[in-house]
């Protein structure tokens, strides 16, 4: 059940009597931030006067005496200017819990109008090991479909794969000149990231050269034009000044932006020229930019030693990736990646130029949007394809083969303006009616405030990432363990493997998506605060309290338990346990899987002070039935919340 859809289902009728459309008025129905304003708050009466005139408490009271809500709450109260508080009836939040105790779904109904959903999320290119930067996109991908499932709707994951492409030009040309064959026999994947690493540096050192050429005079021309603009005469009016200052910041932004782009480039050119062996090799390979792109062409175009290459490649660079996947308890229906649609593209490309859509610019073919300045371009001068081709083909094969309702792209903010091109292009393509929707959020930082990097400035690999939450967990297990020495060694390993990986999905899910966050493995596996562990523990409790009394918690979920209500803290976590269907809605009114990771914290924190103020087993009679049943739904509710996230709990902690 959902607590807010009752009582916005008893306010409708009301409210739609009194203005046009209640739909906003109806958000205005809200748990009550203070127990003495009761577990509910209306605040619709305020905003209608500006509609109906007259004292907003007047028209609260007229809504009051129009609602049938008797049989839910207490009669509702008028506060200060026309707030309506709302009491839920004990007799009430008892029969939602005998019905929550006895549902398989906790009392949450699945959705009433299912759809389907096709969620593109994780994505990682497959020519390198996967990073830091592929976490959040996987667990907040994996957390909506699961909560999605659930929720009752039909899911299609699919993982596309970046294995085609300039990358792999990038792997066969230094397969070809730089290879260690003694090590890629031992051990392949780690060699073909290593030449891959040492031609993105070569091919970045002569790109950078090219760059340094084109921004160095534009970075004069943009100084100079700032100055003009700072050394003009002011002008007199308001509105002129205000244009004026604008147009001065937008010139020195400019300036800026040039510079650190400079900056970037003059620091690619170091990293080579201050490394002997690498100046040798760039010099040996002058031209190793045109030779990657024609090993990529050779690639799509079916030259026999490139494909067989790449075909020898991929599986071990696919087990490399389905290796993390198994340890985060990632699966995916699908995975379709880039390759999949490379005979898509050409027909994809004569499809827009046939419809009017596209039409070749400076020899490249572009598609023109209203909202951009820039085209976009589905194919370059020399006949090569784009990740706009490649995205467009996917949404065209996603529709034509699933006929979802949705298609969510789970990827960071840095691909805003990627998607905005790309939904607009598909809907002038003919692609209406599904949601079409780039789930974005922030990135991984590290102690400094910037993206999180080892210290020689790499990227951080996500394997030696998991190892080292397990280890983390581990040094907390012992430290937690070393007086009680309650557990074996193999059983601290498995709790570790458990509390360390779910440190690290819900350090992630549990912020808002779009936030960025600092990477901190002793606050991630925590025991107390908002943590996974912290949750965790608290299913552990409930576990050790059922293992102390020795009950049989099958039967006790078939007996007609009545539940009994006596102290503030027994009401206030079953009125918590009931607001699980809420929590459910809040995720998938935006995607935001921090929503459901809230509700978990609080609930537990509800159920420790329930733990403390309400003895469990020392209790006798029907209020330890009922203190045991409610221990029991706090523990299942943990369990599903955790589980949506993706996340796994411990009997014994």
């Amino acid at each position: 059940m959902s607590i807010l859809a009752t009582l916005k289902e008893r306010f409708q009728p009301v409210l739609a009597s009194m203005v046009d459309d209640p739909s906003d008025l109806l958000e205005m129905i809200k748990p009550s931030k203070s127990i003495e304003h009761g577990d509910y708050q209306a605040n619709c009466a305020m905003p209608m006067k500006s509609q109906l005139g007259g004292n907003p408490r007047d028209i609260a009271a007229k809504i009051v005496e129009g609602l049938q809500i008797d049989d839910v709450c207490e009669p509702p109260e008028i506060a200060g200017p026309g707030f309506i508080n709302l009491k839920l009836k004990d007799s009430w939040l008892k029969e939602q819990f005998k019905a929550a105790r006895i549902d398989d779904r906790l009392g949450v109904p699945a959705v009433s109008d299912p759809k389907t959903y096709v969620i593109d999320y994780s994505s990682p290119n497959v020519a390198k090991p996967m990073h830091v930067g592929h976490i959040r996109s996987t667990v907040i991908g994996d957390a909506i479909s699961r909560t999605l499932r659930f929720a009752g709707h039909k899911v299609i994951t699919d993982n596309h794969l970046g294995d085609w492409g300039t990358q792999f030009g990038m792997i066969i040309y230094g397969y070809k000149n730089f290879l260690n064959q003694e090590q890629f026999e031992a051990t392949p994947v780690p060699e073909l990231s290593r030449i891959y690493r040492l031609v993105a540096k070569l091919t970045g050192y002569y790109e950078a050269q090219a760059n340094l050429e084109k921004l160095q005079p534009e970075h004069v021309t943009a100084a100079n034009n700032a100055e003009d603009l700072k050394s003009a005469d002011v002008p007199e009016t308001k509105a002129e000044k205000k244009c004026h200052n604008k147009a001065i910041k937008a010139a020195e932004k400019k300036v800026n932006d040039l510079l650190a782009n400079i900056c970037s480039n003059r620091s690619k050119i170091q990293e080579v020229e201050n490394n002997n062996e690498l100046t040798e090799l760039a010099n040996a390979h002058s031209s190793i930019c045109t030779a990657v792109l024609q090993e990529t062409v050779k690639l799509h175009e079916g030259d026999e030693e490139n494909l067989a290459l790449w075909h020898q490649f991929l599986p071990n660079c696919r087990d490399e990736i389905q290796k993390v996947y198994q340890r985060l308890d990632i699966k995916f229906d699908y995975e379709y990646g880039e390759s999949f649609y490379h005979d898509q593209l050409g027909p994809v490309v004569e499809d827009f130029v046939s419809k009017g859509l596209a039409r070749e610019s400076q020899g490249a073919m572009c598609v023109f949007l209203p909202d951009f300045e820039a085209p976009m371009i589905i194919q370059k001068r020399d006949g090569a394809f784009l990740y706009s081709t490649t995205d467009l083909a996917t949404i065209k094969y996603r529709m034509e083969t699933w006929n979802p309702d949705a298609i969510l792209y789970v990827v960071d903010f840095r691909q805003g303006d990627h998607f905005k091109m790309l939904f607009d292009a598909a809907k002038l393509w003919g692609c209406e009616g599904v949601e079409l929707n780039h789930v974005k959020f922030g990135t991984v930082m590290g102690e400094d405030k910037k993206p999180f990097k080892t210290r020689s400035g790499d990227t951080v690999g996500l394997e030696s990432l998991l190892d080292d939450a397990v280890a983390a967990a581990y040094k907390v297990v012992c430290e937690n363990d070393e007086e009680a020495q309650k557990f074996s060694a193999e059983m601290r390993r498995e709790i570790s493997d458990v509390v360390g990986h779910a440190a690290i999905k819900y350090a992630d899910l549990s912020l808002n998506r779009e936030s960025d966050y600092v990477f901190d493995l002793e606050q991630m596996v925590a025991t107390q605060g908002n943590t996974a562990t912290y949750m965790q523990y608290s299913y552990a409790r409930v576990q050790s309290i059922f293992s102390k009394g020795e009950i049989d918690v099958a039967a006790l979920r078939i007996e007609d338990v009545d539940l009994v209500l006596d102290s503030p803290e027994e009401r206030a976590l079953v009125l918590e346990l009931l607001k699980f269907g809420d929590a459910i809605n809040d995720v998938l009114v935006d995607y935001r899987p921090h929503m459901l990771s809230s509700y978990l914290f609080g609930l537990s924190q509800k159920y420790a002070k329930f733990f403390s103020a309400c003895p469990v087993l020392k209790s006798e009679g029907d209020l330890q039935k009922s203190r045991l049943a409610l221990c029991d739904l706090t523990a299942q509710v943990i369990r599903k919340g955790l589980e949506l996230h993706g996340i796994s709990v411990i009997d014994r902690m």
